[in-house]
């Protein structure tokens, strides 16, 4: 039977829907809140519930970026059929999406027992909370914040495609903290790296969304709390990716560097007092 209620699932989904885009880590602040919750987070059923409702996150980034992701299709397709459409920064962004999307797949199938199991701990999560704060305040001190979205190259994707890699290995670490400092270090403006992060973010997450829905109704997860959850996190969400694109065009990433060495700080207190077990 599932472990997760609908009241739980209404909360889940609301941290998945502010964290997910935000560099804080939703998978760290989604096992936090599970154990709090007395969930197990190692429990197969909560694993697939929680990369399920990713896909409500996922679905606000589909609908606020629309007419974007329409444009960028549109030139892929001019681009299959007409030699001469293959220039366009769009065609090429389409392939440099795909391309980049391979990395994180590969391990992501490679290292699943490992990432459900062994890496799952909230010892973990606090360690790659606190290290990722540290890359992503060099980032942002590193970075001349020089270039424009029309300046991304294969380069620039595929590295910060890469990023993602220490995300899905240690959570906590944040994918878009992980993707946005990588973009900062290329020199990627905050705006052009945030919304690289996003959409090198739909074929991934999404992927792994569907990927677990079979496991996630096998493990015995009850479809309407699964349900609730997702269409929380899509509401949620869309109104974070909102507030996050207003935000960086104006400030550092320091707020979220505090905030996450804060929550780093806290969990290690009490994962050793206690309250919370790994």
């Amino acid at each position: 039977m599932s472990a997760i209620g609908i009241g739980q699932a209404v909360i889940l989904g609301i941290v998945e829907g502010v964290t997910e885009f935000l560099p804080v880590s939703s998978t760290g602040h989604l096992k936090i809140t599970e154990g709090l919750m007395g969930i197990p987070v190692d429990d197969k059923s909560v694993v697939a519930f929680t990369a399920v409702i990713q896909v409500g996150a996922i679905a606000a980034v589909l609908v606020y970026f629309f007419k974007d992701i329409v444009r960028i299709m549109a030139a892929w397709g001019r681009g299959l059929a007409n030699r001469e459409e293959r220039h366009h920064h769009d065609y090429k962004f389409a392939w440099w999406v795909i391309y980049a999307t391979i990395p994180i797949v590969v391990v992501g199938l490679a290292a699943k027992p490992l990432i459900e199991s062994t890496l799952a701990s909230l010892w973990i999560v606090a360690g790659s909370l606190i290290v990722g704060s540290g890359l992503m305040w060099a980032a942002d001190q590193m970075g001349r914040h020089r270039r424009g979205e029309q300046d991304t190259t294969l380069k620039d994707a595929m590295l910060v495609g890469c990023s993602q890699i220490l995300a899905l290995l240690f959570p906590g670490f944040s994918r878009s903290g992980a993707t946005m400092s990588t973009g900062l270090i290329l020199d990627l403006e905050r705006v052009a790296a945030t919304r690289l992060s996003f959409f090198l973010g739909i074929p991934a997450l999404t992927g792994a969304g569907l990927y677990e829905l079979k496991d996630a109704i096998g493990a015995g997860v009850d479809p309407l709390p699964l349900i609730v959850g997702t269409l929380v996190s899509f509401v949620v969400a869309y109104a974070s990716i909102a507030w996050l694109l207003k935000f960086v065009a104006k400030h550092s990433f320091n707020a979220f560097v505090v905030y996450r060495i804060a929550v780093g700080v806290l969990l290690l207190g009490l994962l050793g007092t206690g309250v919370l077990t790994a």
